[in-house]
């Protein structure tokens, strides 16, 4: 599993704009920049859709007033469902990416197979990335949702 003070590996992320599909390599999206990148499950399930990104729509001013440059949930899903997600949670501040194959998401060591429910999925994580290193890492025991809400990942912006 990546580790604090690790470099974040290149991958591929997916993400639907209104100038179409845009491929991005996370070694450049996210160099140059403080970033809050925050994984979940599923996009629409229960905890992903009832707390977790709607914790971040509600506090996006506040991360992004405490130096963050962007703000990114990644799940795998494809890049369709995360625009589709987005687009019904109001999340017009959050960059949406599609990691479809799983590929970033095993890179990080942050899979977990959930079998029947979906496969392959990303266990549930905030970090924040300055010019492409880890700098803070908050993973979830399973099944719970205490360290990587947004009040928690705000609180260590401070």
């Amino acid at each position: 599993m990546i580790q604090k003070g690790q470099k974040l590996p290149t991958a591929t992320l997916s993400e639907l704009t209104n100038e179409g599909m845009v491929n991005h390599n996370t070694d450049e999206l996210f160099a140059n920049k403080r970033v809050v990148l925050f994984a979940v499950p599923g996009a629409f399930t229960p905890t992903c859709s009832n707390a977790h990104l709607p914790g971040y729509v509600v506090l996006a001013d506040e991360i992004k007033a405490a130096g963050v440059d962007l703000i990114a949930c990644v799940s795998v899903n494809d890049a369709f469902v995360m625009q589709a997600w987005g687009e019904a949670q109001n999340a017009t501040e959050i960059r949406m990416l599609g990691d479809g194959d799983a590929s970033f998401t095993k890179a990080l060591g942050l899979e977990m197979d959930t079998a029947t429910f979906g496969g392959i999925r990303s266990k549930r994580y905030a970090m924040v990335i300055e010019n492409g290193v880890v700098t803070q890492l908050n993973v979830e025991e399973p099944k719970q949702f205490e360290v990587s809400n947004a009040e928690t990942i705000l609180a260590t912006l401070k």
